[in-house]
């Protein structure tokens, strides 16, 4: 089992929902959040707020503002893990910065609280 965690646009999450319906996902979850890439923010300008020049910081303040996005979280049998991320690049990919992220991490054992079911079984 893997839990692909996908960082994506607010407004893509309709289309978002209904490829990985397609894609065999039954459950997930979406939280909303805040974030930024790395695109956003000049590296010298953030070297010198940790360095501590309030120049810097007050730049910092204005170009390194947080974007709303949607954070979702799926827990897929292994089998299913490259047809999940291949239905949400496939919707979500514009070509330009803040398209997203998405990261695939093992996932050791999951419980159905309700019936006690363990492994694979809990998340079918």
């Amino acid at each position: 089992m893997k839990e692909i965690v996908a960082v994506v646009r607010m407004n893509m999450m309709n289309q978002t929902k209904k490829a990985l319906t397609e894609a065999g996902v039954d459950a997930f979850f979406a939280h909303e959040a805040q974030g930024r890439g790395k695109g956003f923010v000049n590296p010298a300008v953030l070297e010198g707020a940790g360095l501590g020049y309030e120049e810097a910081a007050s730049l910092l303040g204005e170009k390194g503002k947080l974007y709303s996005k949607r954070m979702v979280t799926v827990v897929a049998k292994d089998d299913l893990v490259d047809d999940v991320v291949q239905a949400i690049i496939e919707i979500n990919q514009t070509g330009k910065p803040g398209d997203g992220k998405i990261f695939v991490m093992p996932i050791a054992d999951a419980i159905r609280v309700r019936t006690g079911e363990t492994g694979e079984k809990s998340i079918g």
